[in-house]
């Protein structure tokens, strides 16, 4: 299901009393929001995100402004989410979320009472980078790539069939996705499967777009990082296994420092996992197709890589 909260997000900005209209408008949509808060922003209690939502309100929005006049962006976020979900072979719901952020992720999944959703913050999704938003400048024809990566996730989190860790972590807090508790606790193979996954559900639901379009690098970036290929693959293995926020981190996260990304000698680059991620499921996916690679069980794409490599030894 689409559910479209910009136009309410707009009405907040119009309103007489924006700060009140805003919390107003959080509370009406807290399960949704406050996941949205707590797992890409902050604590929405903490004295800090007053000012973050000061910030978000008084920001010039002419960039938004001329996106909702010149793109119907429901019509293409509710086509993307339809193919996604039959590509998918969706056996569990799930909402899509069009939205007005604070500036944080442009996109992101979370689950809310065992329902798997997605959401993508049009601010990041104008066309020009804006400072005062903290908008990406992505251009809006992106938008279906974004949304099948994050509907991915939702599927993988919520499918009856998934045989995914994360899946059983997410039950573990009651169907509640929370991005610090399964950054701590499922290994480092699980997390970049994870995102490998997606990247390879966003190939198949939105072909034809640049190879380094669908990891969300630049071209230099994905050409430095293909050119690591091996080196990448041999620093991970010793980690895959083990567990720790710090590598989530490490491997899936931009802004960490130079001296954290520091690995046998090698900078690693900012976000490398979504690249190993992919390396990890693409012999699973290549035998099994992608509604099956989204469920399968880490222990399961291991056994195709070994196949394959069977096969090329033979």
């Amino acid at each position: 299901m689409l559910v479209n909260l910009v136009p309410e997000f707009l009405a907040v900005l119009a309103a007489p009393d924006p700060p009140a209209a805003y919390h107003d408008y959080l509370e009406r949509h807290k399960p949704v929001l406050q996941g949205y808060w707590h797992n890409y922003v902050l604590d929405p209690t903490s004295p800090h995100a007053e000012r973050v939502i000061a910030a978000a309100l008084r920001a010039e929005r002419a960039d938004l402004e001329r996106l909702l006049e010149d793109v119907d962006v429901a019509a293409i976020a509710d086509d993307a989410l339809r193919r996604a979900l039959e590509q998918f072979e969706a056996d569990c719901p799930v909402d899509l979320y069009l939205m007005v952020g604070v500036g944080a992720a442009n996109a992101g999944e979370l689950v809310v009472g065992g329902r798997g959703i997605a959401f993508v913050c049009l601010e990041h999704f104008t066309g020009r980078a804006n400072p005062q938003t903290y908008g990406m400048g992505l251009a809006p024809h992106l938008l279906p790539l974004w949304i099948a990566h994050e509907v991915a996730h939702a599927v993988r989190y919520t499918s009856p069939s998934s045989r995914a860790d994360l899946r059983r972590l997410v039950a573990d807090l009651r169907g509640y996705y929370d991005y610090w508790d399964t950054g701590s606790r499922a290994s480092l193979r699980e997390l970049l499967v994870n995102e490998g996954v997606a990247v390879a559900g966003a190939q198949a639901v939105a072909p034809g777009f640049e190879p380094w379009e669908y990891f969300g690098y630049t071209r230099r970036q994905y050409r430095r990082i293909r050119e690591l290929d091996a080196f990448l693959r041999r620093a991970a293995a010793p980690l895959l296994d083990e567990s720790g926020l710090g590598l989530r981190l490490r491997f899936l996260s931009g802004g960490m420092s130079p001296a954290a990304r520091m690995m046998s000698g090698k900078m690693l680059p900012e976000r490398a996992g979504y690249y190993l991620g992919l390396r990890l499921v693409e012999n699973y996916l290549a035998e099994r197709g992608i509604a099956s690679t989204l469920r399968a069980a880490t222990a399961e794409l291991r056994k195709a890589d070994e196949r394959a490599l069977g096969i090329q030894s033979a």
